[in-house]
């Protein structure tokens, strides 16, 4: 009995019901296919008729599998080299790969690492073809009882499934749910990068594991690509460049880790940003409100964060009550909508708060500002009729682009929907849904501006947009979040007055577009590798004196462009001046004035740009037009 199967360019492929994909493509090249749908391996056996895409490194879903695949050769190379050493979890990520290994307290070093990554080359020539096994999961747990992997039995037992998937390649075998390649010759080109601890489950207390990172390519000239870029992004790492920058520093040993303290130049820098949030909202309709950074945690048990979020919360008893940290800003924002008796004419309301929250993020996950325990959100939120929903949702894309395009920003968004198949898993109406739905994807097509749709990830009290800048490296970083929200409004009762005189549940819209200043900053660090545009460069231009003679006009020229808004030092050292020039390019400074005495004679000034060199005498007034011409509209 014969089967047909239909390729995305319509062509059809005949075979024998119970051929495998792999065998049906006759010699096509592939990593990994799309059956009905579905995620397979191509291995998989085919019984009925339907669609196929058979996808390539190219794909995400593509990468995804070769990047798996390559996490499980890692862990095979382990367990040849160091049998003893027992086998944690691995998976791709998004650049690359890792595993977990328990290695009874013995650090991999930089040459295990490399003898590791040798065997894996070695695992790779073999070819192994890569089998799929089904089992009882208690057959599971026999098999990984009998070889001694504790963590795999520990995974087993905590599975609700009655049967579980098996990977084999050679003599070793992996716990997983797949798909994978065909075979390991596939994955050709391994680097391993860095190794790391990490805590089993990530939850402080469990045994301690080493986690080694990993990236793999296709191709050696893709790999050498990727290494290349890592060592730009290296350079641009803002832990490093940060403090050299005189932007902030994190006092860890004496203060905590993830807290961040902003040196002078820093907090400039973060008041710029401020200002200028505060101005577009404002222009915007966004109305300005601050809360409180302790509330009880009745506050918190009435919004739900207190039942899913406590281990994410600072907790404290004060006068025999518990109090918390703030989290999050929506709690109380609700609070201030529901200050008075709100009427559908004064919707919507927008509310804007750079607000300051804390949340006990474990110590491994801390890393540099991108990940703290205290940070300032752009935050806003929305209340609005279900019929504003439209309208508001293109404005907030329409601010979302103005404030990306500040910072000359390319930007993508994923928009998250319910699972159709599961809508009982989520609160709200049928309607509502469709709408908000309905809603979020009319706005990005409208704006042109470039989408997935990823069923069943949206939350289930409304679905949302993320949008991703990607930055000089071709690094891509989620930003943006625009969330729907019929959970809260009926839990605080939030409602407001219709037309017919009846009271409604509002919509709320969460939102942050930079997401977090501290995350944002680190991430501009590295986005533009210390030299920010002018309008935002804490110090936007150092004026140097040629000699004593011209000291007092230096320092008039000082005095001039401060009172017109330019961010200006006087280097008046008894350096050369080509060290003081030299340093201010370290520095990232983006202009240098020179002050000798023909500028003095002429009433001008001689301008260096950074990067581009002298640019010749210019007029202060042009100077100064030249900054000011730098900033971003915020109408």
């Amino acid at each position: 009995m014969s089967i047909k199967i239909k390729l995305p360019d319509g062509t059809v492929i005949e075979g024998k019901k119970g051929i495998s994909i792999l065998d049906a493509l006759n010699g096509r090249e592939g990593l990994v296919a799309r059956y009905n749908g579905k995620l397979v391996d191509l291995s998989t056996i085919m019984h009925d008729d339907g669609e196929i895409e058979i996808l390539d490194f190219n794909d995400p879903d593509g990468k995804y599998v070769f990047w798996h695949t390559a996490a499980h050769i890692l862990a095979h190379a382990v367990k040849e080299l160091f049998p003893d050493y027992k086998l944690g979890i691995g998976h791709p990520t998004e650049n690359g790969f890792f595993y977990e290994f328990y290695t009874n307290n013995k650090p991999f070093t930089q040459n295990d690492l490399e003898i590791i990554e040798n065997k894996m080359r070695e695992i790779i020539s073999r070819n192994y073809e890569i089998k799929r096994v089904v089992v009882p999961r208690e057959k599971a747990i026999e098999i990984f009882s009998s070889i001694n992997e504790d963590f795999k039995v520990e995974l087993l037992r905590d599975m609700s499934e009655d049967e579980v998937s098996i990977y084999e390649q050679g003599n070793f075998r992996d716990l997983c749910k797949g798909p994978h390649l065909p075979f390991t010759g596939i994955v050709k080109h391994v680097k391993l990068l860095s190794v790391s601890s990490t805590y089993w489950k990530g939850i402080e207390g469990n045994p301690s594991m080493q986690r080694v990172y990993g990236i793999a390519f296709p191709k050696k000239e893709m790999l050498d690509e990727y290494l290349k870029m890592l060592e730009e992004a290296r350079k641009r790492d803002h832990r490093v460049l940060g403090p050299q920058l005189e932007i902030f520093n994190m006092f860890e040993e004496v203060a905590g880790p993830g807290l961040v303290y902003w040196l002078p130049k820093g907090a400039l820098m973060r008041r710029i940003l401020e200002d200028f949030l505060i101005n577009i909202h404002l222009n915007h309709g966004y109305q300005l409100v601050y809360t409180p950074h302790i509330a009880k945690t009745r506050l918190y048990e009435l919004s739900g964060h207190l039942k899913y979020y406590k281990e994410n919360m600072f907790i404290f008893d004060i006068e025999n009550e518990k109090y918390a940290i703030k989290p999050m800003n929506c709690p109380g924002h609700i609070l201030i909508y529901k200050s008075r008796k709100r009427s559908y004419k004064e919707l919507p309301i927008r509310f804007f708060e750079l607000g300051t929250v804390y949340r006990y993020e474990r110590s491994g996950v801390l890393h540099g500002l991108l990940r703290v325990r205290g940070f300032t959100q752009d935050d806003a939120h929305i209340f609005c009729t279900p019929e504003q929903l439209e309208s508001e949702i293109l404005n907030l894309i329409d601010l979302t682009t103005k404030i990306m395009n500040a910072f000359n920003f390319k930007f993508s968004a994923k928009l998250s929907v319910r699972d159709p198949q599961n809508k009982e898993k989520y609160m709200g109406r049928d309607e509502d849904w469709e709408r908000a739905e309905r809603a979020l994807a009319k706005a990005l097509e409208e704006r042109g501006i470039k989408f997935t749709v990823e069923e069943g990830e949206a939350a289930f009290y409304g679905p949302k947009i993320d949008i991703f800048m990607t930055d000089v490296l071709g690094r891509k970083w989620q930003l943006t979040t625009i969330q729907l929200d019929f959970n809260l409004p009926r839990r605080f009762n939030a409602t407001y007055v219709d037309k017919d005189n009846t009271e409604k549940y509002v919509v709320m819209i969460h939102r942050a577009i930079l997401g977090s200043l501290e995350r944002f900053i680190g991430i501009l660090i590295e986005h533009f590798g210390g030299d920010f545009p002018l309008w935002l460069a804490p110090i936007q231009a150092v004026i140097l004196p040629v000699n004593e003679a011209v000291s007092d006009y230096a320092k008039e020229i000082l005095r001039v462009l401060r009172r017109e808004g330019v961010r200006v030092e006087l280097d008046d050292r008894p350096l050369t001046l080509n060290k003081r020039i030299r340093e201010a390019e370290l520095k990232k400074i983006p202009y240098v004035i020179v002050v000798g005495a023909r500028e003095k004679q002429a009433g001008k000034i001689a301008l260096r740009k950074r990067k581009e060199g002298n640019l010749g005498q210019v007029d202060i007034e042009d100077f100064v037009k030249i900054v000011h011409e730098s900033k971003p509209a915020i109408d």
